[in-house]
């Protein structure tokens, strides 16, 4: 193989280092990481009427407290997201967690632009759109993109700010954290359903933040009230193609 064939070169060696590996080195490596934890973090996303309509999956590891996310660099969400997606629908029994239900996965711009994938899997898979994602021409062409794929779109923390207004017409879901709409409930609410979105409450907390959030005309309903978010180990399930 020439050096005019970089892949191929690189292809080569890679398959030489494995060979190279002792089998019992190998065995020994993969009963490790059979034993290893494969953490996720599981909250349901319910309707008016107390019924499970999704799940909200996030990442966990152990020791990680989820506080320290607000420190992470573009690198990190987006190995986050990629551990949640493999613990998720790397999996061949996803319809043992996902009930049949969607679920909204937190996917950085890396994911959206096509850069990183995502499973095959629109009948599934809700795309909710990291906070910190810049709405550039490129950002919303990557979700056009996705949603003429058939996903579906989530734009979590709406506060009516004017990058989130350009993603209006592109997403399928709206979840607002309730807890800031004690004044500005009404006009918020308004804009946040003006493109036909289905709207969601976020930290619904105490009886009175979900009578406020119904009152507003919300129709999801999401916060430890309804139920705590609990940590699922992945390892045990078998991996999908194994």
């Amino acid at each position: 193989m020439t050096s005019d064939d970089p892949e191929a070169t690189v292809a080569l060696l890679g398959a030489a280092v494995d060979a190279a590996i002792p089998r019992a080195l190998r065995r020994a490596w993969e009963q490790h990481l059979a034993h290893e934890p494969v953490l996720v973090a599981r909250q349901g996303i319910y309707s008016a009427h107390g019924r499970p309509f999704a799940y909200q999956f996030s990442y966990r590891a152990p020791g990680h407290h989820p506080q320290l996310a607000r420190t992470w660099g573009r690198a990190d969400h987006e190995r986050a997201t990629d551990h949640v997606l493999r613990a998720t629908f790397g999996r061949v029994d996803l319809d043992d967690v996902a009930h049949g239900r969607l679920l909204f996965v937190r996917c950085p711009r890396a994911h959206l632009l096509g850069e990183l994938p995502l499973p095959a899997r629109p009948d599934r898979l809700v795309i909710e759109v990291s906070t910190t994602t810049e709405v550039d021409a490129a950002a919303l062409a990557g979700l056009r993109r996705l949603r003429e794929q058939g996903f579906r779109v989530a734009l979590p923390s709406f506060t009516d700010r004017p990058e989130q207004r350009r993603l209006l017409p592109h997403v399928d879901f709206v979840k607002v954290d309730v807890r800031d709409l004690d004044v500005e409930g009404h006009p918020v609410v308004r804009v946040a359903r003006s493109f036909g979105a289905t709207l969601v409450a976020e930290y619904v907390e105490s009886p009175e933040v979900l009578r406020h959030a119904r009152d507003l005309g919300f129709t999801l309903f999401q916060g430890n009230l309804i139920e705590r978010a609990g940590v699922l180990d992945r390892a045990g399930a078998r991996l999908v193609g194994h």
